[in-house]
């Protein structure tokens, strides 16, 4: 072994935590394993546990989702806003920032689910429009406006949190580092970030960074792999599923290896040029003038009923009402919302990793407004034009929505009807590869700062085991997908989203209690005593407004 390669070592060696390294490692392969020795009751158990959690915690996740997001708009206009993460300057300028943070989220999901949600909205609306009927052109509105909900402001939000408590805490206090546990800093205390419940919570964060996230990622190459056989009839099969992953894991390495500014920047920087391409092509083919009015009209309904949409529970299971409606709700409101979840660790820290230097207010700006201005349109345009297409016969859906097919075809069948439709779905498996492999490379790297104790520059060896691990979780996952495996490691990576509703809400906790603390309250005065009586005693009546009034009888 050479001098350098020894360097190499001996810092992959020196750098990494031993315990979440070797337990996130152990954890994660060892769910993968599991599934090879007995899949069927590695299945079963989760999916109990998983309908477990649903059953008994599905209103926590509305409500801290919901409770997250209106703290996030506060940030933005209220006086906290100005405090800044660091004193140094912003690395990046802000487009680029807002591509990186874009991408690295869930932009993956966006593409994915783009031309197809909105369908299964049409097809089966929400019980809490309950006199829309499923495939009337009310339902169209309605749908697209349940999708705009979904994908603006509360998926976005979880992940925003995590990146303002993880990037406040380690750039404005002393020997916090940058990793997930770090948010809970007020709460835990700084001289205990290396306790055993801060790691604890580093580990589940690296799990549920490699579980949603290849999840996720199978999702993706799946949707490329049936736009190959879709459009040019070539039939992969397992080996292929191999090549095409391998490959996208050695582009994602790559760009990882180059750093975030050489590699993860650059590409985000092309994804949203092409994204916004794609997205405006589609406004121009398709129905223009009716998306324009379906657009306003589902945006003006998001927002009219955003509060009924982000509590509503159905309270069917209870008090004799309909059991139907609450299913409904748990398969997808709190479905996705225990996703984002699962994706909070990995998108939070690298949301930290980039912010340094900006203002907690442009964070929260980005992180809720700027990508749902970025979000809206895409569903609007291209899930609006899918539901338009079908409701008048000039694509057909209806094996996507009975299920007979699967979601990620939607995207061609779609594009298929364009004039220049092999441009399109061209375009379409580029984006939906270039996303794939940001998603994929931001997440090891963030996986590898949570393995390093929270170095932000980890060495390449460890970014490449990681990229390795994922790549192969995300392989297996798309093979094993006909078995219902990947379903189940799925609803494992929600069981790991669950406990991270509650660490969500206590990072918001410990932003309150520290921004209280040293920039002023904003809500009570700093002497209010909640309970009790106050200690100080008045030695005469105060004076001046709100003093008693003075009368002028002896």
């Amino acid at each position: 072994m050479s001098d350098a390669e020894k360097g190499a070592v001996d810092t992959f060696l020196e750098e990494i935590d031993p315990t979440v390294f070797l337990f996130g490692a152990l954890l994660t392969v060892g769910v993968i394993a599991a599934f090879f020795v007995s899949p069927g009751s590695v299945e079963s158990g989760i999916t109990s546990l998983n309908d477990s959690l649903l059953g008994a915690f599905n209103w926590a996740l509305l409500v801290i989702v919901f409770l997250i997001v209106v703290f996030l708009l506060f940030l933005i206009v209220g006086p906290w806003g100005k405090i800044r993460l660091g004193d140094e300057s912003p690395e990046y300028s802000f487009l680029s920032f807002f591509a990186m943070l874009y991408s690295a989220g869930f932009a993956a999901g966006v593409v994915f689910w783009g031309p197809t949600e909105a369908l299964f909205y049409y097809d089966n609306p929400s019980p809490l429009f309950g006199g829309v009927e499923g495939g009337s052109a009310e339902a169209m509105t309605v749908a697209v406006q349940q999708t705009l909900f979904h994908w603006a402001l509360p998926q976005l939000a979880v992940f925003t949190i995590m990146g303002i408590a993880i990037g406040y805490f380690a750039y404005n206090y002393e020997n916090v580092p940058l990793r997930v546990s770090s948010a809970l800093t007020p709460i835990i205390g700084a001289e205990n970030l290396d306790g055993p419940f801060a790691k604890v919570v580093d580990i589940l964060a690296v799990f549920a960074t490699i579980g949603g996230v290849a999840t996720s990622l199978g999702f993706i190459g799946s949707q490329f792999i049936t736009g190959l056989d879709y459009q040019w009839g070539i039939n992969m099969g397992n080996a292929g599923i191999l090549l095409v992953v391998t490959m996208m894991t050695l582009l994602f390495t790559t760009s990882m290896v180059l750093g975030v500014d050489r590699g993860i920047r650059r590409l985000s920087n092309f994804n949203m040029v092409l994204f916004v391409i794609l997205m405006f092509a589609t406004f121009i083919v398709g129905p223009t003038l009716f998306l324009i009015l379906l657009g306003t009209q589902a945006f003006g309904g998001m927002i009219t009923d955003f509060v009924s949409m982000s509590l509503f529970t159905g309270a069917g299971a209870f008090g004799g009402g309909n059991p139907e409606a609450t299913n409904w709700m748990n398969d997808w409101t709190v479905f996705y919302w225990a996703w984002a979840l699962s994706w909070s660790p990995f998108a939070g820290l690298f949301i930290a990793r980039i912010s340094k230097g900006r203002t907690v207010r442009e964070v929260a700006f980005t992180g809720i407004v700027a990508t749902s201005a970025a979000t809206i349109p895409w569903f609007t345009f291209v899930g609006g034009t899918s539901v338009w297409a079908h409701h008048n016969g000039v694509a057909d859906f209806s094996a996507v929505m009975a299920g007979e097919a699967g979601a990620e075809v939607s995207g061609f069948i779609l594009f298929e009807a364009f004039p220049f439709g092999t441009v399109f779905m061209i375009a379409f498996m580029i984006l939906v590869t270039t996303f794939f492999i940001t998603s994929a490379d931001s997440s090891t790297l963030a996986v590898s700062m949570m393995t390093t104790g929270g170095k932000a520059r980890p060495s390449s060896i460890n970014r490449i085991f990681w990229g390795v691990v994922l790549g192969m979780t995300a392989a297996i996952l798309m093979i094993l997908g006909g078995t219902g495996s990947a379903n189940t490691l799925q609803q494992a990576a929600i069981i790991t989203g669950t406990p991270f509703a509650f660490v969500c809400f206590i990072a918001m906790l410990s932003l309150i209690r520290d921004f209280g603390s040293n920039y002023g309250q904003v809500l009570l005065q700093d002497e209010t005593v909640l309970v009790g009586s106050s200690t100080k005693t008045e030695t005469e009546p105060p004076t001046g407004p709100g003093g008693p009034v003075e009368s002028d009888d002896d």
